[in-house]
């Protein structure tokens, strides 16, 4: 299979293994579901900030754009890589927040681990519609987060559901009908507050409305940014590089240079849903490229 999984926080103590997994299937790539959940516990001032695995397995090279057999052989070695779905769930004094819902495999067993009902939940952001960002927003019609308001940025709510129709993402909004909100994303460094402590920040490219979330509390912040980059191993030195599946790929690389720089400038941790766990870590600037070191 492709090894062995634990449960583990920064706050856990020693690590527990937590053996077992099913297989799935992810844009053409194998995928490992985790059997039991898979959590990094960070703070980010007075918030809780929670990454959320929900599955991990191999990639394939082969979704890669613009690559050359040199830069496969330096970086993708063996031509695969590590790949990792996650969510993250924030706490604040206020409100329970999901960023992204993942496929909804081992969702609801990570949030009831931390304590969380679905019903607890009062806020999903969205950082884009591709199905394995919103498969636990709703089962056989019924929401399954019941008092959930759901936000997502208007470009992309129009652009699934009006231009270029996707059934699973229409399905997935519809039971929370009028409490489903769209908004304008603002631009890099000068985006407004969403809600208290989350501004989302435009980064078009992946789709047409790919949204980050910049989480700020007492002076601390976090970058959640979504899918700005799935092969963490050759997208960081090379972040020029998009994979098949960007909507725009030339866009998503720009959009993804400007964001690295961005981070590494302003000494922002980032978080992603397709980052190696943990999930978060910081940015510098390595050559022509950057690098990344995981919080553990």
């Amino acid at each position: 299979m492709f090894g062995t999984m634990f449960f583990l926080s920064r706050s856990s103590g020693a690590p527990r293994l937590k053996p077992g997994m099913m297989c799935g299937v992810l844009f053409g790539a194998a995928i490992a579901v985790a059997a039991d959940p898979m959590v990094f516990t960070y703070k980010v001032g007075g918030f809780e900030v929670y990454m959320l695995v929900e599955n991990r397995g191999q990639g394939r090279s082969s979704i890669l754009i613009g690559v050359n057999d040199a830069q496969l052989k330096q970086y993708v070695p063996g031509g695969t890589y590590q790949s990792e779905t996650n969510t993250f769930l924030i706490r604040t004094p206020d409100r329970i927040i999901l960023v992204d819902t993942g496929f909804g495999s081992t969702l609801f067993e990570s949030m009831g681990v931390l304590g969380i009902k679905p019903e607890q939940v009062d806020t999903v952001l969205l950082t884009h519609l591709h199905g394995d960002h919103i498969g636990g927003l709703q089962k056989n019609g019924q929401a399954l987060f019941p008092k959930a308001e759901v936000y997502l940025a208007h470009q992309e709510r129009e652009y699934w559901t009006r231009t270029n129709v996707n059934q699973a993402a229409v399905a997935a909004l519809a039971p929370y009908g009028s409490r489903v909100h769209t908004f304008l994303p603002g631009d890099l460094g000068a985006a407004g507050e969403l809600l208290p402590g989350i501004t989302p920040i435009a980064a078009f490219g992946h789709t047409p409305g790919h949204t980050l979330y910049l989480v700020t509390s007492a002076g601390k912040k976090l970058l959640i940014w979504g899918d700005l980059m799935h092969v963490q191993g050759i997208q960081f030195p090379l972040p020029g590089i998009s994979v098949s599946y960007d909507t725009d790929p030339a866009a998503a690389a720009a959009i993804r240079r400007r964001v690295l720089e961005y981070a590494a400038q302003n000494s922002i941790p980032v978080g992603g849903m397709h980052l190696n766990y943990p999930a978060v870590g910081t940015v510098r600037a390595e050559g022509d490229g950057f690098g990344f070191r995981p919080l553990n």
